[in-house]
């Protein structure tokens, strides 16, 4: 049956997901600047940073610094990815009001990104959670490859991720973002998986962060709108890519998103005409192109 929301939090990606993978290094003063236009454009929910190690994720090691050097607004909130203590104590100190742990769905991606196993994964998890907990900072949680694994195939078992999300919640994440890595999932998977989670964990405690890898972003997001989603995660000018999945691309394009949902008559808060600008100016500041069918649109009818 049918429950679209009437409005959607839209957690923009762009800057943490979106940039950690470009092929050249990006300047803080870019970082810094695309917050704060994508703050202007009425994003209220930003990745803005990851304290993980500048040895495997080099684009990341001046998280401190954006995170110092930005413009807060106090109704925003400013997350950033924390793997461990050291990561947490790291963000406390940069003054995240919010924080995020991450899993895998499989054990092979586990192995490969975070050379550890799911339980391990978990059990790391643990005190970040507990010191994020004693500190009144929100946890949140995120789950890869729960539709598809580049190593275990174009299929996850929904039951397990639904396991893993009910495990992370009654860990202490206020939410789970359920992470479609590599982009393979269908609308009726996405439903399925939903329809799975939801037998464990409130739907209000899910949020969709799909990539566009094979176009199904969009269909994908509709599906799980449509089981009453009302979080996306989601990426100025289609930034991002997975390093660990050969051909993988970047997250759905916030354009896209806004687009869809305005056509669908749910409200985000959201200007998209200050999106399109914000995509021009990190297209044209990091020398990608824009990968937002809207954006691209809007710009070819305005000149």
């Amino acid at each position: 049956m049918s429950q679209f929301p009437t409005h959607v939090r839209i957690v923009e990606v762009g800057a943490r997901d979106g940039l950690q993978n470009q092929p050249n290094p990006v300047p803080t003063a870019i970082k810094v600047d695309l917050i704060e236009r994508l703050i202007d454009a009425g994003i209220k929910h930003i990745e803005a940073g990851a304290f993980v190690s500048p040895k495997w994720v080099p684009l990341m090691a001046d998280s401190m610094d954006v995170m110092q050097q930005i413009k807060r607004q106090p109704d925003v909130v400013y997350s950033a990815l924390t793997p461990n203590i050291q990561g947490m104590t790291a963000a406390l100190a940069a003054g995240a009001n919010e924080v995020a742990v991450f899993i895998a769905a499989t054990e092979s991606f586990s192995q490969k990104n975070t050379n550890c196993s799911i339980e391990e994964a978990l059990a790391r998890a643990a005190p970040v959670i507990a010191m994020a907990q004693a500190n009144q900072i929100r946890v949140r949680g995120y789950i890869s490859c729960v539709l598809g694994c580049p190593f275990e195939g174009l299929q996850t078992n929904p039951h397990k991720v639904a396991v893993l999300t009910e495990r992370l919640i009654q860990m202490g994440c206020f939410e789970v973002s359920l992470g479609d890595t590599i982009g393979t999932g269908t609308p009726h998977k996405a439903q399925a998986l939903i329809e799975a989670i939801t037998q464990r964990v409130p739907v209000t405690q899910l949020a969709a962060h799909f990539h566009n890898t094979y176009g199904q972003a969009l269909a994908n997001l509709y599906g799980v709108l449509e089981c009453g989603v009302a979080v996306i995660d989601s990426s100025v000018a289609g930034l991002g890519g997975c390093p660990y999945a050969r051909g993988a691309t970047g997250n759905v394009a916030t354009e896209d998103v806004l687009y869809m949902l305005q056509g669908m008559g749910i409200t985000t808060g959201i200007e998209l005409d200050k999106m399109v600008a914000t995509a021009a100016f990190i297209s044209a500041a990091i020398n990608v192109p824009i990968d937002s069918n809207t954006a691209n649109a809007f710009i070819r009818r305005q000149g």
